[in-house]
């Protein structure tokens, strides 16, 4: 049986690389690994922490690249990968533009598509930009769909998909999570090396989505100086993000802030040693509202909607939208009620138990030799 794995940014490889490790130990599957690297720099990081080799690696990664020009390359390439080795199936994750345009070019070929991550919703097509339309687009051109929760399940079965294509897995971010958060780590460079974790309570902070560049941008950087203006006990680590306008807003509001630490982006291994020693988080990215709360911290969404409603229900994550006002207030509150604290720390995690990837496999195999 042969299973190709396809994608091209730094989230993806890190919840496909337990996938990919899991098809490659069963004797029963061939594995390819075609890797896109729509994002070159951070995507090598996590392939060399996993110890994954792609057989394929189309390096479309260009200076100042569109999203249409991302959606082009990644189709050409792939179209001839998909020819060269004619899969049984092609598993994408998620919503990145690889995703999108690896699964089209697999239907254009005929062959079947597996969707990790399948049925995440906003119902608004601009946020998040495009991932929305990446993930709805993915899901009608996939034959298998993987939901991390029931609560996925249900948005894929009420836009019609059959629900004999639907499983629900957990997310398969709780198995790299786990993993990673095992292997021992000591921060090795200034400032993390010589933060005081003990004594100071730290929050992450991460903000890069394309729907918060501008006026809401400014709201979040103005909300976090506030915070850290007003608790003396605090430090707020922030990896930016390289998107000039993102650095360039981060710069203007939140350089020389006393108790920001503005640092260079960090690879997957010391991210997650930085989440696990954390006070709380805050951030617009997906990824975060489900690994977060696997490692006991509160979480505060700095965006107008979730994909990820699971994580408010649970009540590991606190929607804060996008304005001054109420991320400020809303960080207070989580730094003086120490009760509001504890129960989003304590809430139990809804995205899964470490074993995505194995029932991933398992069904795969099953399906296929039907």
């Amino acid at each position: 049986m042969k299973v190709m794995t396809v994608f091209g940014t730094r989230p993806e490889a890190v919840k496909m690389a337990p996938l990919v490790s899991a098809l490659k130990k069963d004797k029963d599957v061939e594995s390819i690994l075609c890797v896109t690297a729509q994002h070159r720099e951070m995507l090598d990081q996590v392939l060399e922490l996993f110890c994954l080799k792609p057989d394929y690696d189309l390096n479309v990664m260009q200076p100042n690249q569109t999203i249409g020009m991302i959606t082009s390359n990644v189709m050409t390439g792939m179209d001839q990968v998909i020819k060269n080795e004619a899969p049984d199936i092609i598993l994408v994750h998620g919503d990145t533009t690889t995703t999108f345009a690896a699964a089209l070019a697999g239907f254009y070929n005929m062959c079947k598509i597996g969707h990790v991550e399948a049925g995440l919703r906003t119902f608004d097509k601009y946020s998040p930009y495009p991932e929305e339309m990446n993930r709805l687009l993915t899901g009608r051109l996939a034959d298998f769909h993987f939901a991390p929760t029931a609560l996925n399940r249900g948005n894929l079965l009420r836009e019609g998909v059959d629900e004999n294509s639907v499983f629900i897995t957990g997310n398969t971010v709780i198995d790299a999570l786990l993993q990673v958060a095992d292997k021992p780590y000591e921060f090795s460079c200034p400032p993390l090396s010589e933060m005081d974790f003990d004594n100071k309570r730290v929050i992450t902070v991460t903000c890069h989505r394309r729907e918060n560049l501008g006026e809401n941008m400014a709201e979040i950087f103005s909300a976090i100086r506030d915070v850290a203006s007003e608790f003396d006990d605090i430090e707020i680590v922030y990896p930016v993000h390289m998107n000039p306008k993102v650095r360039a807003a981060a710069d203007e509001i939140l350089g020389g802030a006393k108790r920001i630490h503005l640092i260079e982006p960090l690879t997957y291994q010391p991210f997650v040693k930085l989440m696990s020693k954390s006070f709380l988080i805050i951030t617009d990215s997906g990824g975060m509202q489900e690994e977060a709360p696997a490692l006991g911290k509160p979480v505060l969404v700095v965006r107008k909607e979730t994909e990820r409603p699971e994580a408010i229900e649970a009540g590991t994550v606190k929607l804060a939208g996008v304005r001054r006002e109420d991320i400020r207030r809303m960080t207070e509150e989580l730094l003086t009620d120490e009760n509001l604290y504890n129960s989003m720390a304590h809430a139990v995690n809804p995205y899964g138990d470490g074993h995505a990837a194995e029932r991933i496999v398992n069904i795969i195999k099953s399906r296929l030799s039907d």
